[in-house]
């Protein structure tokens, strides 16, 4: 995993585990994550690619103001995951186009 778990000034207490599936991969992330953190965490670095030069997209922002961490989120699309929270069971897919709703 790539999560801070010691650092000489700050303290992160241990958080309940939640079970969400990326790309039809079992994963897990903590309580109070945003998926692209749950997804960081686990090593996920490419959130999608570009839908004309197919570039690869990762975590930019943070805020939600890019759309380099567009998704679909329970098959919803075009979910800015740097900003929404981490549910149990979701279930999160890359998105590698405009994000057509079905």
């Amino acid at each position: 995993m790539n999560r801070i778990e010691n650092h000489p000034i700050l303290t992160f207490p241990e958080r309940k585990e939640i079970a969400f599936r990326f790309n039809g991969t079992d994963m897990i992330g903590r309580e109070g994550d945003t998926i692209a953190a749950a997804l960081h965490a686990s090593g996920v670095k490419v959130l999608g690619h570009h839908f004309k030069s197919h570039r690869p997209r990762g975590f930019y922002c943070a805020i939600g103001n890019c759309s380099s961490c567009l998704m679909v989120v329970n098959g919803v699309p075009n979910v800015r995951v740097c900003v929404e929270r981490l549910e149990e069971g979701m279930d999160v897919r890359q998105q590698d186009d405009k994000g057509v709703l079905p």
